[in-house]
C-alpha cells in the first residue's frame, strides 16, 4: 500500500511543477524577472527567469501535505515553517537581491526553528575529531553550522543547467527510499514529492538552453530538506547495524558529496589565493568541466555519475573501519577530480600550441 502511496504522491508533485513552470515563465517575461547574463561568472548568454524554484516549492508542499502524516522523527509544522522562510527569503533574493546577512539571517531563524521547535539535532559528534560526547549547546551550534553549510553548498552549486536540480533528486530519492526500507512513510513521503517536483521542473531546465532557473528560491529549499533528511538519517540509524560505529554521518557525506567538496574545494582555493571564501570564481567543478569544452547536461551529467558512485561507494564498503571507509570516499572524489583537472590542462596545452602554431603561420606568411 505504502509503495502506492509514494508513487502517487510523486506524480502528484511532478504534475503541478510541470504545469505552473509554464505559467511562472510567463509572468516573468511580463515582470522582467530575469537573470542577467555575466560572461565572468555565468554560462548562460540569454536572459532566464529565476522563479523555479516556486514550482518545486508549491509541488512539494501541496503533494507531501495531502499524502503525508506526522512523523515519528519529525515536527511537520517545524519543517514547514522553516522551508517556508527560506522559500519567501529566496523569493525576493531572486527578485530583488538581498544583501549576504539578511540571507544569512533568515537561513540562521529558519534553521534555529528546525532545531529548537523541531528537535532535528545531533545527538553526538560520532567521532569528528575524536569527539563523541559533548554539551547539547555545542551540540545545537555544530547542528545549525551543518544544516547553513548545506543550505549554501546547494546554492553554490547552482551554476549550470540541471546540475542542482539533478543532484538534490538523487540526494533525496537516497534517503527517501532508506526512509520507506525503515518504516519512516511521512519522511519518505515528503522525499518523493521533492523528487517529484524537482523532475517536473527539470524537465524546463535540463536543456542546452534552459527556459527557467531554480533561484535562490530552489536551491534553498533544496539545499535544507536535504540537510535536515540527512540529520534524520544520521541518528535514525544509532542503532542500526548497517551503519553502526559511526558511519552514518560519513554515509550522508557521500551522498551529499558533491556539494560538500564543491564548496571545501572552492573555499580553500579563494583562502589560499588570499581572497575571501564568498567572493565569486571559476573554479567549481562544472566550471573546470565546462572549460574541458562540455556543454551544461553533459557535464551535470558527470557529476551525478560522480554522485551516485559515491553513494554506491559509501553503500556497498561501509563493512570498513570508519577512518578507512571515509578515505576511500574522499580518495574516490580527489581523483575523479584530479582527471578532470588533467582534461582541462591537456585542453589548454592544445589551445595554446594551436594558437602559437597560427601565430608562426602568419608570420611566415608575412615575411
Amino acid at each position: 500500500m505504502m509503495i502506492y502511496i509514494l508513487v502517487a504522491t510523486f506524480l502528484v508533485a511532478l504534475i503541478i511543477a510541470w504545469i505552473s513552470i509554464p505559467v511562472i515563465i510567463k509572468v516573468a517575461e511580463q515582470k522582467h524577472l530575469y537573470d542577467e547574463p555575466d560572461e565572468a561568472r555565468k554560462s548562460h548568454l540569454s536572459k532566464i527567469p529565476t522563479l523555479g524554484g516556486i514550482a518545486i516549492y508549491a509541488g512539494t508542499v501541496i503533494s507531501a501535505s495531502f499524502f503525508a502524516h506526522q512523523s515519528r522523527h519529525l515536527d511537520l509544522g517545524a519543517f514547514l515553517s522553516a522551508m517556508t522562510i527560506l522559500f519567501f527569503t529566496g523569493i525576493k533574493d531572486d527578485i530583488i537581491p538581498l544583501p549576504p546577512y539578511k540571507k544569512f539571517l533568515a537561513q540562521l531563524l529558519a534553521t534555529s526553528i528546525i532545531v529548537f521547535w523541531g528537535e532535528v539535532q545531533l545527538s553526538s559528534y560520532y567521532g569528528f575529531l575524536s569527539i563523541y560526547e559533548t554539551s547539547p549547546i555545542w551540540l545545537n551550534l555544530a547542528t545549525i553550522f551543518t544544516v547553513i553549510v548545506i543550505i549554501n553548498a546547494f546554492n553554490l552549486i547552482d551554476g549550470v543547467n540541471g546540475l542542482a536540480g539533478g543532484i538534490g533528486f538523487i540526494v533525496l530519492a537516497t534517503f527517501g527510499v532508506w526512509f520507506y526500507m525503515h518504516q519512516e512513510e511521512s519522511l519518505a513521503i515528503w522525499a518523493f514529492a521533492t523528487c517529484g517536483a524537482v523532475l517536473g521542473f527539470l524537465r524546463y531546465n535540463l536543456l542546452v538552453n534552459a527556459k527557467i532557473f531554480m533561484g535562490d528560491t530552489g536551491s534553498l529549499i533544496l539545499g535544507f530538506i536535504s540537510a535536515v533528511f540527512a540529520i534524520q538519517f544520521i541518528e535514525m540509524n544509532k542503532t542500526e547495524l548497517s551503519f553502526s560505529g559511526g558511519k552514518a554521518p560519513i554515509f550522508a557525506i557521500a551522498v551529499l558529496i558533491i556539494p560538500l567538496f564543491d564548496t571545501i574545494r572552492v573555499f580553500t582555493i579563494r583562502l589560499a589565493n588570499k581572497r575571501s571564501p564568498f567572493s565569486g570564481d571559476r573554479n567549481h567543478l562544472h566550471h573546470l568541466l565546462l572549460d574541458v569544452g562540455f556543454n551544461h547536461i553533459q557535464t551535470s551529467f558527470i557529476l551525478y555519475g560522480m554522485c551516485i558512485g559515491s553513494i554506491l561507494i559509501g553503500y556497498y564498503l561501509r563493512f570498513l573501519p570508519a577512518y578507512g571507509y571515509l578515505g576511500v570516499i574522499i580518495t574516490f572524489v580527489l581523483v575523479f577530480t584530479q582527471i578532470i583537472i588533467l582534461f582541462k590542462k591537456k585542453r589548454q596545452k592544445k589551445k595554446l600550441s594551436n594558437n602559437i602554431g597560427e601565430l608562426q603561420y602568419k608570420f611566415s606568411s608575412n615575411s
